[in-house]
């Protein structure tokens, strides 16, 4: 659709999660390529990258889209996990037998992350999973009379670090060169206690989205060469500030200019 691509900044280390330690291994990762071997070659603490990794290439998709939110700084909202929208019309009781204001449902990134993959080994077997990690350890709020955030304190606890997994791992490298991989199932949250799997975020923190290729190693000790198997992408214009409702009144028309499923906007009926 006419954007920029860009290259992301490789081989930023992931958090520790549960979830993907399997997969991602410690934070040792060495140079971002070792001496032409080949995972048969590689040993324990060789400090290079699998060959079926190192040459993995990720490139933006969308990207002057995401240019010019960055430009006015990036929101994404965070919720609740809610009832869906045939439910939400039903009114469930509240306190006093009064309807209650129906929950809003859980929201997807919009831009959506989109990357183009080339590099892979085509008949080899790779996960494809984000994280998102603080920008820094502080809360902020917006200020209203000058259009910008503000530093509020410390950062809130950190949320439960997750990771999404792309529905379609693992596959083979041709299928993921083949087509624009889309993590358009992600969906974020400030439930603290969600059980679903989604991203847990903090409201009025800032995030960056972390984009990691993971090479399914067949060998019995993988385990050991998990630090060789991954390499990971960061696109510093995909960076937003966690919200709850929209701050900035110039990202809430740009979403809905540029959003295809803004249509109640436009056609002026808000939806929640």
């Amino acid at each position: 659709k006419g954007s920029a691509p860009t290259s992301g900044v490789q081989d930023t280390p992931p958090p520790p999660h549960p979830a993907s330690a399997a997969f991602l291994g410690g934070p040792g990762e060495g140079s971002p390529c070792g001496s032409g071997f080949g995972w048969a070659g590689e040993g324990l603490g060789s400090g290079g990258k699998n060959r079926r990794v190192c040459h993995a290439a990720a490139r933006l998709e969308m990207g002057s889209l995401w240019e010019e939110f960055n430009r006015l700084g990036t929101e994404m909202i965070v919720t609740k996990a809610g009832r869906s929208v045939a439910q939400r019309g039903k009114g469930a009781a509240g306190v006093g037998g009064t309807p209650s204001p129906p929950p809003f449902p859980l929201r997807r990134m919009f831009p959506t992350f989109q990357v183009k993959l080339s590099g892979l080994d085509p008949l080899a077997d790779y996960v494809l999973l984000m994280d998102f990690v603080p920008l820094d350890d502080k809360r902020y709020r917006y200020a209203f009379h000058s259009s910008s955030w503000l530093a509020a304190g410390r950062a809130d606890p950190a949320a439960p670090g997750r990771v999404h997994f792309h529905p379609d791992s693992p596959a083979k490298g041709a299928q993921w060169m083949r087509q624009i991989v889309s993590f358009d199932k992600l969906k974020l949250t400030n439930n603290l206690l969600d059980d679903n799997g989604h991203i847990i975020l903090n409201s009025m923190h800032r995030y960056q989205p972390r984009f990691h290729v993971v090479f399914v190693d067949p060998r019995r000790d993988s385990e050991r060469f998990a630090h060789q198997n991954f390499k990971s992408f960061s696109f510093p214009e995909t960076q937003f500030m966690a919200v709850t409702a929209y701050q900035n009144h110039r990202i809430t028309q740009l979403k809905i200019a540029s959003n295809p499923f803004a249509k109640g906007f436009r056609d002026g009926e808000p939806e929640p």
